[in-house]
């Protein structure tokens, strides 16, 4: 089957709405039905679907994201953010940039960019507005903050990607710590220049900082310390050798539900079975997803199109420099038109070929990769991260998207440097 055919009518499935698992998997399907001399058959597409599932890496999958939609239901957000208001929150931009540190650490528990925006925001937004911070520029922080939730470890997206390219899930949650960490600082001083230029109610913030500290440090470190540990927990166990990422997920849900029952009591034993059956619901879309679109990625190896579309991009230019931007350009596109894991397992078959051809790390790709897919998150027409802030706050999505143009440019600028020095990823591997 000719490849611009078969990618015109992917295309123009993917523009009438087709679900995304319908999509991936017709396209499986339909070389063989096409032709039947195409070794890749309609049964050996359905095996692919179910084989994809029966792997232990993916098992975190369900599991980290259980634990996030636990974490969120029990106020984690507030202690995080408490903590780090002690220390910056008379600073200039202090409480924008304690927005962001939340949403970092955050995102080291939930490994969800949506589930990030929305369990930050839904704290920090009404709080910002409450110290008379603009309410597009307080939910333009969280929306664009958020996008570290696949970035920081433990990611969903590093995890799938793992089981796209058979790259090792531990070496890209160590690979992640700091690409994640340069882009929460270059979104800290984006924080300060606009609360520079835009001023801040210095009395209100002064007041907030007061009753803050009346409360004591002990106090604030004791609210706090269960949720500062929960990453602790999760990244210790598995780069101390203690579990494997996915029996590190499974923990992450059990200390989930003991601090938010027991510690916090936010939750109640009641709650339980409706916050499993909330992350069931959540994941089983994704389920179908990257069952049918594993099938999708075979489909496309056997029919040798990512070797085509890998030596034309080649035929561009031998300078690695620019391959990278055109790869990156790529990425970007698709980040806008579709969600990461569907991109992930579309991309990887197609764009780890080209970076492997220049000699590219795969964990050090798989970053880029990552870092990429998250600024898509915040850009329309998919921008999922601008609908779920949008739906908080009433924000029109348009209106928060220029809002949030800023911050982009200060998460580009760490994109380039994190694509063009690959020891920023790769150093803590050494």
């Amino acid at each position: 089957m000719a490849m611009g055919l078969f990618f015109l009518i992917f295309f123009v499935l993917i523009a009438i709405g087709t679900p995304m698992a319908l999509v991936f998997g017709g396209m499986s399907f339909l070389p063989n039905l096409v032709s039947s001399s195409v070794p890749y058959t309609v049964d050996a597409a359905i095996r692919s679907m179910f084989s994809s599932l029966n792997s232990f890496t993916m098992l975190a999958v369900p599991l980290f994201m259980l634990s996030g939609v636990i974490m969120a239901r029990g106020g984690i957000s507030k202690k995080l953010f408490d903590f780090f208001a002690y220390f910056i929150g008379n600073k200039t931009a202090g409480l924008p940039c304690a927005v962001v540190l939340t949403c970092m650490f955050y995102g080291a528990i939930s490994g969800s960019s949506p589930a990030t925006v929305s369990a930050v925001g839904a704290m920090c937004i009404p709080f910002l507005t409450s110290l008379n911070y603009d309410l597009v520029f307080s939910t333009a922080i969280v929306t664009v903050a958020g996008g570290l939730g696949v970035i920081i470890p433990p990611s969903i997206s590093y995890i799938v990607y793992s089981g796209a390219s058979d790259t090792s899930p531990s070496d890209l949650f160590i690979a992640g710590i700091l690409p994640g960490i340069l882009i929460g600082l270059c979104l800290c001083v984006c924080c300060y220049l606009h609360c520079r230029n835009s001023g801040e109610d210095k009395l209100v913030l002064q007041k907030n900082y007061a009753e803050l500290h009346s409360r004591g440090f002990a106090a604030v470190f004791k609210e706090s310390f269960a949720a500062l540990l929960t990453p602790v927990i999760i990244l210790g166990s598995i780069y101390g050798g203690i579990c494997s990422p996915t029996e590190a997920a499974a923990v992450s849900v059990v200390y989930a539900l003991v601090v938010s029952l027991f510690v916090y009591k936010t939750i109640k034993l009641q709650d339980v079975l409706g916050l499993f059956t909330e992350g069931a619901k959540s994941y089983i879309g994704i389920l179908f997803i990257i069952a049918s679109a594993t099938a999708f990625g075979r489909c496309l190896t056997i029919m040798q199109y990512p070797q085509i579309v890998s030596k034309a991009i080649l035929s561009v230019s031998s300078n690695k420099l620019v391959i990278i931007l055109i790869m990156n350009v790529i990425l970007l596109i698709f980040g806008m038109i579709l969600d990461n894991i569907p991109n992930i397992m579309i991309l990887t078959p197609i764009l780890l070929p080209i970076a492997n051809a220049i000699g590219m790390n795969p964990v050090h790709f798989g970053i880029m990769m990552t870092c990429n897919l998250a600024i898509g998150m915040v850009t329309p027409p998919m921008g999922i991260n601008l609908y779920v802030a949008s739906g908080m706050t009433k924000v029109p999505v348009l209106k928060l998207a220029r809002a949030c143009v800023p911050f982009l440019i200060s998460f580009l600028v760490a994109l380039i440097l994190i694509s063009y020095i690959p020891a920023i990823s790769l150093v803590l591997l050494r």
